[in-house]
C-alpha cells in the first residue's frame, strides 16, 4: 500500500516542476502554524507558516496539469493564518523536493496569496471557536497555564512557546499539549454517560457517541495525528461499550489496521508507534500492574498509579530510541497531572463551543480550569529539573529499553512473590542510575553547552554564578544548558560578535535568570541581531569592549581575570574569506581567561587575518575554545603558539559547513591536544583542580576521563 502510495507521488505532475517556478491552485488541508525560528548559518530566518494543501492545478503560467496530491506549503505571508481547511487558493511559488514523505513536494510561496474561493460556513463556524478560545484562555490566563488549555482541548498549540513543549517532554506530559487519545475517550466517556439519561440502549448511546466523536475530529482538524488518536480512543470506548476486556485486542488490531490502510505513513512515523503501545499497555499491562500493587496498597492508588507506569513501560524503547533518556519522574508526574485532565478537557470542551456565542460562560469556564492547568504547567516545570535516566540513541537504546522493558513484564506476569521488594530494588536502581549519569554531575569549572550548529561557553562562578560567553542560536537549548548547570545569575555574559548563531540564545538565557552586565563587540552589524538583543537586554548594563579592557570576578575557587585582545578601537580592512559575514566574525571579542586552577583563550569566529595579529600576545593555555566552530579558516602559528592541552569545538552534527575541518584536527592532534566536539561527545563539562582537568561529556556520561597536563 504505502509502496503504491509512494510511486504515485513520484510519478506526478508535480515532479515535473522541481526546481522551477510555477503556479499552483491548491485547497487547504490544514491550519496554517508559524513554524519555530531557524537559524540558518549566521543569519535568523523570517517568520514562515506551514501548511498541508491538496495540489489541485499546476503550471509554469497557466495551470495546465490538473492533479490530486498533497503538499507541503511553506509562506512567509502572515495573510496565510486566515485561510481555513476546504479553501482553494492559487500562488506561484518555487517547487522543491521534501523529505516528507507522505507530501509529493514542498512548495515555497513567492508573493502573494489569491483566494479563490471563501471559506465554506461549516469551516467559518469551527475555525470561530478555535480563534474564541484560544482569545478567551489568553484573556484569562496569559502564562503556560492558557496556553496549554486549546492544546488539550481542540489542538491548537500556537500559545505554547518551546521552553513549555521541552519541560512537557522532559517530564513525559507531552501528550498534554495536545489532543491525545486520552483525550478524545475522555469526551466520548462523558457523552456516552450523557447519553444514558436519553437513550436506554447501549448501541445507540454506541451510535450517539461516534456521531459526536466525528464532530470532535472535525472540531480539532482530520490530521494524521488527530485521526490516529481518535482510532485508539475507539478502541477504548468499544471496550467500554461491550464491557470484555477479551475483545480489546482485536479492537486495537482493527484501528491500527484502518489507520495504517487510511495512511499507510503512519507506520513510519514514530507518534504512531507510541500511541498503540500506550494503548496496548493501558488494556494488558495496566490491569496486571494495578492487581500486583494493590497487595501492598490502597487499590485506588494501585489503580491510578498503573496507566502511566504501563504506558511509560511499553513506549520506553521508542523514546529512548529517539531522544536518549528516559525520565524516572515521569510516572510521578504523570500521576499529578492526571486528575486534572478530564476536567480540563470536558469543561474546556463546554467552554469552546459557548465561546462565540456566550464568551461570559466560556471565561468562567476557563477560570475554574486556569488552576489544573497552571497546576499542570507547574509539574512540568518541576519535574523537568529532575535528573534523567540517560541511553544511546537509535537501535542500540531501544534494545536496551526493550531488554528491560521484557524484565519488567516478565516480572509482573510471572513473578508470584516477593513483588513488593522487586519494585523497591528497580525503583532505587532506577533512581540511583540516573543520579550517577546525570550531567554535568557535581564539581565543574567550565562547561561547553551541546548548542547545535552554535557556541556558548560557561564558566562556573559557584554560588548558582557564571560568567556565559555567547549564547548559540536556540533559546530552547540555551535555557536548557543552564538549568542543568543550575545557573541562577549571569555575573557577566559575552557576546563576541551579533552572529545569529551566538546571539539568538539570549531569550533562553534571560528566563527567570538575572544578568549584571553584557560586553558587546564595537561591530553592531547585523543591525537586525543587534536590536533584538538589545531589546532582550534592556535594562541591563552593556558595555563595548576593546583590546586592553579588564575585568576581574570573584568565583569560589578564587579571582577570575578576563583580559580582551581584541577588538581594537582602529579601522581595519580584512580580506574576505570564504562563508558569510567575514567583516563581523573579524570583530569577534577575544578573550584570554586566566584562573587559579586554568587558563582559557576563546575567539568567537575570528578568521586568519586577525588570529595572526594575536600570535606575538599568546602563549600556551590549558583550553582553547577553537574559532569559528573549528573551520578551515584559522592560523596555524596561533594554535602552535597556543599549543592548548584542551581543545573545545563547538559545532552540529551533519552541519553542511563542514566543521570541523579535517585540517584543523589534524593540526591540533599534531599538537597532541585533546579535542572535544559537541556533535560527537553532546555538551562537555570540564572538573580544573591544579591544573588537571576531569572532563565529562552527556553522550558518555557514566564515565569519567582524566587528562593530566604536563
Amino acid at each position: 500500500m504505502m509502496s503504491l502510495r509512494q510511486a504515485s507521488l513520484e510519478k506526478s505532475a508535480v515532479r515535473e516542476f522541481l526546481g522551477k517556478n510555477a503556479l499552483l491552485q491548491m485547497q487547504v488541508m490544514t491550519d496554517p502554524n508559524q513554524t519555530k525560528p531557524k537559524v540558518f548559518g549566521s543569519t535568523l530566518a523570517p517568520p514562515s507558516y506551514s501548511f498541508l494543501a491538496t495540489a489541485l492545478n499546476i503550471g509554469s503560467d497557466i495551470p495546465e496539469y490538473r492533479l490530486r496530491v498533497p503538499v507541503r506549503v511553506i509562506s512567509s505571508d502572515a495573510s496565510v493564518l486566515g485561510l481555513l481547511p476546504g479553501q482553494i487558493f492559487h500562488a506561484t511559488g518555487s517547487v522543491r523536493l521534501s523529505k516528507e514523505a507522505r507530501v509529493a513536494a514542498l512548495f515555497i510561496v513567492r508573493g502573494d496569496i489569491h483566494g479563490v474561493t471563501p471559506a465554506s460556513r461549516w469551516a467559518r463556524s469551527l475555525g470561530s471557536i478555535r480563534t474564541h478560545l484560544r482569545d478567551l484562555s489568553h484573556r484569562v490566563d496569559a502564562g503556560d497555564g492558557g496556553a496549554l488549555i486549546p492544546g488539550m482541548v481542540l489542538g491548537d498549540t500556537s500559545l505554547q512557546d518551546q521552553s513549555f513543549r521541552d519541560a512537557m517532554r522532559r517530564s513525559g506530559l507531552t501528550h498534554l499539549t495536545a489532543v491525545s487519545g486520552a483525550n478524545f475517550a475522555i469526551i466520548s466517556l462523558f457523552v456516552l454517560w450523557c447519553m444514558q439519561w436519553f437513550v436506554r440502549s447501549i448501541r445507540l448511546r454506541l451510535i450517539f457517541t461516534t456521531i459526536a466523536l466525528m464532530g470532535f475530529i472535525a472540531l480539532v482538524r482530520p490530521s494524521p495525528s488527530v485521526l490516529r488518536a481518535a482510532a485508539m480512543a475507539s478502541v477504548v470506548i468499544f471496550a467500554r461499550g461491550v464491557g470484555k476486556k477479551s475483545d480489546s485486542l482485536p479492537a486495537l488490531g482493527f484501528a491500527v489496521a484502518t489507520v495504517v490502510v487510511g495512511d499507510p505513513w503512519q507506520a513510519r512515523d514514530p507518534g504512531f508507534a507510541l500511541s498503540v503501545l500506550a494503548t496496548a499497555g493501558l488494556l494488558l499491562l495496566a490491569p496486571h500492574i494495578a492487581n500486583r500493587l494493590s497487595r501492598f496498597m490502597h487499590r485506588k492508588i494501585a489503580g491510578a498509579l498503573s496507566p502511566p507506569i504501563a504506558a511509560v513501560v511499553m513506549c520506553a524503547p521508542i523514546l529512548v530510541a529517539l531522544s536518549g533518556y528516559i525520565g524516572p519522574m515521569t510516572v510521578i508526574a504523570n500521576l499529578l497531572a492526571a486528575p486534572m485532565v478530564a476536567p480540563i478537557t470536558v469543561l474546556g470542551f463546554i467552554a469552546a463551543l459557548a465561546a462565540p456565542f456566550a464568551p461570559g460562560v466560556s471565561i468562567f469556564l476557563l477560570y475554574l480550569i486556569r488552576f489544573p492547568a497552571d497546576a499542570i504547567a507547574g509539574i512540568a516545570r518541576w519535574s523537568a529539573n529532575f535528573p534523567v535516566v540517560q541511553f544511546t540513541t537509535g537501535l542500540v537504546g531501544f534494545a536496551t529499553a526493550l531488554a528491560i522493558m521484557i524484565t519488567i513484564i516478565a516480572a509482573l506476569l510471572f513473578l508470584k512473590t516477593r513483588m513488593r521488594y522487586v519494585i523497591v530494588i528497580a525503583l532505587i536502581s532506577a533512581i540511583t542510575f540516573s543520579w550517577v549519569t546525570r550531567w554535568p554531575a557535581g564539581d565543574w569549572q567550565i562547561a561547553q553547552c551541546d548548542v547545535g550548529q552554535g557556541d556558548s561557553l560557561v564558566i562556573n562562578l559557584g554560588s548558582h554564578r557564571a560568567i556565559v560567553i555567547d549564547t548559540g542560536p536556540d533559546a530552547g537549548l540555551e535555557d536548557k544548558c543552564l538549568r542543568n548547570l543550575d545557573i541562577k545569575e549571569v555575573s557577566l555574559l559575552v557576546l563576541t560578535h551579533f552572529h545569529a548563531d551566538h546571539v539568538e540564545g539570549v531569550a533562553g538565557l534571560i528566563n527567570h535568570r538575572k544578568v549584571d552586565q553584557v560586553w558587546v563587540s564595537n561591530n553592531n552589524e547585523p543591525l537586525f541581531e543587534s536590536a533584538r538583543v538589545h531589546q532582550w537586554l534592556a535594562g541591563v548594563s552593556q558595555v563595548s569592549v576593546v583590546a586592553g579592557s579588564l575585568a576581574t570576578i570573584a568565583s569560589n575557587r578564587g579571582w577570575i581575570t578576563l583580559k580582551v585582545l581584541w577588538p581594537d578601537d582602529g579601522s581595519h580592512t580584512f580580506a574576505l574569506m570564504p562563508g558569510d559575514g567575514s567583516a563581523i566574525n573579524n570583530s569577534s571579542i577575544a578573550l584570554l581567561i586566566s584562573a587559579p586552577d586554568f587558563t582559557l583563550f576563546t575567539a568567537g569566529d575570528l578568521e586568519p587575518p586577525v588570529q595572526a595579529q594575536l600570535v606575538d600576545a599568546m602563549a600556551h593555555v590549558d583550553i582553547y575554545k577553537v574559532s569559528h566552530h573549528g573551520s578551515l579558516y584559522q592560523d596555524p602559528a596561533l594554535i602552535a603558539r597556543l599549543s592548548p592541552t584542551l581543545a573545545v569545538i563547538s559545532v552540529g552534527t551533519g552541519n553542511s559547513y563542514g566543521h570541523p575541518a579535517p585540517q584543523t584536527l589534524a593540526l591540533l592532534d599534531r599538537l597532541r591536544s585533546r579535542v572535544y566536539r559537541t556533535d560527537k561527545s553532546g555538551a562537555i563539562a570540564i572538573s580544573a583542580r591544579a591544573h588537571r582537568f576531569h572532563i565529562r561529556t552527556s553522550m558518555a556520561s557514566a564515565w569519567w576521563q582524566k587528562v593530566r597536563l604536563g
